[in-house]
């Protein structure tokens, strides 16, 4: 497979992303550029994806919201959080958006697991979910990953949000993805302390695995 894998530790410009991100699907439609694993940081954001509510903010604070085209609701992005998008086209592949996101959770649980914590998805809620760890199960999952996607001929963009140690304060002030009664988490808050060069090497590789798979 020919993907670039690209890799930022400075802060990108939301707005600024998602118009690399619309020219580079273009690009990878028409043959003219390779298919793209973006890994960045975003300052402090609140996005609000295509099915968003405006009572997903519970309280107003100096974050910006952004109204933005990926599916999903309402999620917080920012230093300390490692964003995720995924330009890759399944043209060529199995084109099964499912499978394509499941591909992405599954990656992040065997990440996960490497670091004794156990994760899961669950049907109803989109993203993957802290279930346990070093073999003890929490009373209630805790969301670590966040997950929205959006396709233009078969090809993905946007993608993952993984919090290492984002500022977790800033979750309080909205029901993120639309859910007041589950709390998130972090690998910081987990005791776990991760460089991102390391997450991004080792998700990679799981994921790049996993991908030769969709046919």
């Amino acid at each position: 497979m020919n993907i670039e894998i690209k890799k930022q530790y400075d802060l990108v410009n939301y707005e600024a992303a998602v118009e690399f991100m619309k020219l580079r699907v273009n690009q990878i439609h028409n043959n003219s550029n390779t298919e793209l694993i973006w890994f960045l940081n975003h300052d402090h954001i609140y996005t609000q994806g295509t099915s968003a509510s405006e009572n997903e903010i519970l309280k107003k604070n100096k974050i910006r919201i952004v109204k933005t085209n990926r599916g999903g609701k309402t999620t917080y992005h920012g230093p300390g959080q490692r964003i995720v998008y995924f330009m890759i086209d399944l043209n060529n592949k199995k084109k099964d958006i499912r499978k394509f996101i499941s591909i992405i959770e599954q990656s992040l649980i065997d990440f996960l697991k490497n670091y004794h914590i156990e994760s899961s998805t669950f049907k109803d809620r989109v993203g993957i979910w802290v279930t346990g760890k070093n073999g003890k199960i929490f009373r209630k999952e805790e969301k670590i990953g966040a997950i929205g996607l959006r396709l233009k001929n078969w090809v993905t963009y946007h993608g993952l949000s993984f919090n290492i140690k984002p500022q977790m304060k800033n979750y309080k002030f909205i029901n993120a993805c639309g859910l007041e009664s589950f709390t998130n988490t972090s690998l910081q808050e987990l005791g776990i302390e991760l460089n991102e060069e390391n997450f991004d090497k080792e998700y990679s590789d799981i994921f790049l695995k996993k991908l030769k798979k969709l046919k």
